[in-house]
């Protein structure tokens, strides 16, 4: 093959190659565009209701409708995507599912005469014609149906990704066949360079999995750590009462929450909504489904009760400032090379510590001053077989 036909051939498949990367990439994002809208399709109808009805109730809640008001729209008090803070207010979807098994009127006599010293201040100035209430209502049971609206991934390292792996294909090609670059250096320095990128994606993602460094995720009730350790001083062991015995800290029981809440049924800040999801979990005997923030891989062993009870460890050390979080963060990333670094900084309350007490060599180099600490390193806390076996 001659070379004008090798430099008319390449171009050609290398415009084909980028056509079908470009190609799969925005078929693929088309993917959940596609299931979303069959999914509309298939609740097309509500209570034989059009889905027209649907969408004119979204734009009620939404504060589209009407033009023309002199009162807050649905949406400035109940989100209907994830806050990055907490909104007191039930969600969109909380609302949604509350009311979904339930007539029309139970619904508007919620919205038109609340009940609660803050529902009442925040429903003072609502006003709705019933025709358009129902339209709302018949929004939100479309949305306990279908689930809140996905917010999408974000595709800037993916598209970053692909945009490498062209410039590394291209100078590729180049090296091979087109020569069209002056200086083969500059050809071998962007595959260098690209691929380096790559690299550190790839290793970075590889890196992170399994950790949840700043995972926030709503809970199904908003309950604070700030307002209940924070402003009420509960301790934290009064709630998690196994943290001290145990590996795991322990969820408290309904039935512990309404030490409290069986006199106190309304907040401050978040009416009476969330304190309601208690009572009724308590009365039906149903488990509320809290989402775990830290986690550990499953090869890892680790015990609340030997960092809490023999380590005397504070909860703050490892879970950060709780008391003046909302909602609850994993403030570390709890890799092992954190856990590490502690273990050999950490230095270790020996005196009036009756766990410590076999380490009688120890006791003795204190005693003597041949050390003045010890440090979780110094009795094995750094062995393999400490937390995995």
């Amino acid at each position: 093959m001659s070379k004008s036909i090798l430099l008319h051939y390449f171009p050609m498949r290398l415009k084909t190659f980028i056509s079908l990367v470009l190609l799969s990439f925005f078929l693929c994002s088309g993917i959940s565009l596609t299931a979303d809208s069959s999914q509309d399709d298939s609740e097309e109808f509500i209570e034989d209701h059009s889905h027209a009805d649907i969408q004119r109730g979204e734009r009620f809640f939404k504060g589209f409708l009407p033009i023309t008001r002199d009162f807050e729209s649905c949406v400035s008090c109940h989100n209907i995507y994830k806050s990055d803070t907490l909104n007191w207010n039930p969600s969109a979807m909380d609302i949604a599912v509350k009311f979904a098994g339930k007539d029309f009127s139970e619904f508007q006599s919620a919205v038109m005469e609340p009940d609660g010293v803050k529902m009442e201040a925040s429903h003072n100035d609502f006003k709705i014609e019933e025709v358009d209430l129902k339209k709302v209502k018949l929004y939100l049971d479309d949305l306990a149906l279908t689930g809140p609206p996905p917010t999408g991934p974000t595709i800037t390292q993916i598209m970053l990704f692909i945009l490498l792996g062209l410039l590394m294909t291209f100078a590729l090609l180049d090296l091979i066949f087109f020569h069209k670059i002056r200086y083969r250096v500059v050809s071998v320095l962007i595959l260098v360079v690209a691929l380096g990128f790559q690299v550190k994606m790839v290793a970075t993602a590889a890196i992170d999995l399994g950790r949840s460094q700043n995972y926030e995720p709503d809970q199904p009730i908003k309950f604070s750590h700030k307002v209940h350790a924070g402003q009420n001083k509960i301790d934290c062991k009064y709630c998690h009462f196994t943290v001290e015995n145990s590996k795991s800290a322990g969820i408290p029981p309904m039935d512990l929450c309404l030490n409290c809440h069986s006199l106190v049924r309304e907040g401050t800040r978040s009416g009476k909504f969330e304190i309601a999801k208690v009572i009724e979990a308590n009365e039906k005997q149903m488990p509320v489904e809290w989402i775990r923030v830290h986690s550990l891989p499953d090869h890892v062993f680790f015990s609340h009760a030997q960092h809490v009870n023999a380590g005397k460890l504070d909860c703050k050390e490892c879970h950060g400032d709780v008391d003046q979080m909302d909602v609850i963060r994993q403030v570390e990333d709890l890799s092992m090379g954190w856990c590490l670094d502690c273990h050999r900084t950490k230095e270790v309350q020996f005196a009036n510590n009756s766990f410590y007490e076999s380490y009688e060599k120890l006791h003795e180099q204190i005693k003597s001053g041949k050390i003045n600490k010890v440090t979780v390193d110094m009795i094995g806390g750094t062995d393999c077989m400490k937390c995995h076996y």
